[in-house]
């Protein structure tokens, strides 16, 4: 399953982005990396988080809930790697299939930033050429990632308890949505 679907030949039908990636400079201070999340899971992002330093702090941003908590930012708590590993493990195939959502994982000692989200797009701020070889490993190429148009997001059923269990998971603080968060 995949966060998006596009319309192809008049049918839907579910969007993988093609494995590829592209660095934007617009400015000295404002580098960072953009790619297509194809359907393998959540590796990609993980494979990325674990090239940063931990601890963690997560970026839970709901715009869209079926029921599982408000709509809101929800910050974790730091973490260890062996948590976020704990969580990957357990949350990944929901992080994948569903768009209700984008998810950051920021690590303060690289002052890095790698976020997902609802379009299954992954943007890395910080160490960009360092992100850039780990795609590669994966299969990456360069590219440009682009969103279909027209799509449609997937906020899945089956994966409401889980989506539950995760706002369970940490003593998030919670702040309001974003104007640029809503959908």
């Amino acid at each position: 399953m995949h966060k998006l679907s596009s319309l192809v030949a008049g049918e839907w039908t579910e969007h993988s982005h093609l494995p590829v990636y592209e660095r934007e400079d617009h400015s000295p201070e404002y580098e960072r990396l953009v790619a297509g999340m194809p359907a393998q899971g959540s590796k990609p992002f993980a494979h990325l988080v674990r090239l940063l330093a931990p601890p963690y702090f997560l970026l839970y941003v709901l715009h869209t809930p079926r029921g599982e908590a408000e709509p809101g930012r929800y910050q974790s708590p730091a973490i260890s790697g062996d948590r976020f590993e704990t969580f990957i493990g357990e949350f990944g195939d929901y992080l994948a299939a569903d768009a209700r959502f984008d998810i950051w994982v920021h690590s303060p000692q690289d002052r890095a930033t790698i976020v997902w989200d609802r379009h299954g797009v992954l943007f890395g701020y910080g160490p960009i050429a360092r992100f850039a070889a780990a795609l590669e490993t994966l299969g990456f190429s360069e590219g440009r990632p682009s969103i279909p148009s027209p799509h449609v997001h997937h906020y899945r059923a089956e994966y409401d308890a889980q989506a539950k269990r995760m706002i369970d998971e940490f003593e998030w603080v919670f702040s309001e949505l974003r104007p640029e968060d809503e959908q």
